[in-house]
């Protein structure tokens, strides 16, 4: 199987949520989860911008995994 940036899968799945501006989680190799949306992303690194601290830039060689984040839905009340 070819890597994943030969096929453009990764690049296709990265543009389609920066350009929807879609929250998206990030689990690095140390634990630790950055939660926040798309900016900017090449061949090494994406920029993640966060509503909760700064926008940071993680290089992908550091991700384990990312995914979008779940949209909670509250109850209705009828």
């Amino acid at each position: 199987m070819p890597p994943s940036d030969s096929t453009g899968s990764e690049a296709g799945y990265l543009l389609r949520n920066k350009e929807g501006r879609t929250p998206m989680v990030v689990r690095l190799l140390d634990g630790e989860e950055v939660r926040g949306v798309i900016e900017y992303y090449d061949r090494d690194m994406i920029k993640i911008n966060r509503t909760d601290g700064p926008n940071v830039f993680i290089r992908k060689r550091h991700i384990r995994y990312m995914h979008e984040e779940a949209v909670s839905q509250a109850p209705r009340k009828d």
